[in-house]
């Protein structure tokens, strides 16, 4: 699963500063190709971990059923709101008393309309992610992150010296979540 980052918080210095210490680079003539790799290295590690690591909003579409529905994403921090969505993509928000909603210990998110809707469609509004900033990521995914963006900033110029450090995926592995379809 692959998750939205077009709507990733500005990095902090501090952690394009943490992937020139591990490369042992002090100039800023790549700060903006470091912050690249860090972007693409920080949704390598969404993919792995199955989970967002920034809060952020996201939405998804889901039949508008009375049966719970899991939400795609996770950790869920809150429900935000529920529309239904028509055909001609308009969209009526739901009152509270129309719907449920439950965030379980897991962060799995779950709604469910309360009554008969004619719409075939809801759209769900959420807040996801692990932590608000990036300095309050756990260290061992923060660390992994940093390793990575080292390591694309190393081979950007294709030579590939055996593959990224299997220290990356020992420091994201605890943090895996898998989903069964």
């Amino acid at each position: 699963m692959s998750f939205p980052i077009a709507d990733w918080p500005v990095l902090p210095a501090a952690l394009t500063d943490e992937v020139k210490a591990f490369v042992r680079i002090d100039h800023d003539a790549d700060d903006s190709a470091i912050d690249e790799f860090l972007r693409s290295a920080a949704g390598l590690c969404e993919d792995f971990v199955g989970q967002m690591l920034i809060v952020r909003a996201v939405s998804d579409m889901l039949p508008a059923w009375q049966a719970w529905q899991k939400l795609k994403r996770l950790p869920v921090q809150a429900i935000v709101a529920i529309e239904t969505v028509e055909a001609d993509g308009s969209a009526t928000l739901l009152a509270v008393e129309d719907y449920a909603v439950d965030i379980d210990s897991d962060g799995l998110g779950w709604v469910r309309l309360q009554g008969d809707s004619d719409a075939s469609r809801i759209r769900v509004t959420y807040s996801c992610g692990l932590a608000t900033d990036w300095d309050g990521l756990p260290s061992g995914l923060r660390q992994g992150i940093v390793r990575l963006a080292g390591y694309l900033y190393a081979n950007r110029d294709g030579v590939d010296a055996g593959g990224p450090p299997r220290a990356v995926t020992a420091l994201w592995r605890p943090y895996r979540r898998m989903r069964v379809a």
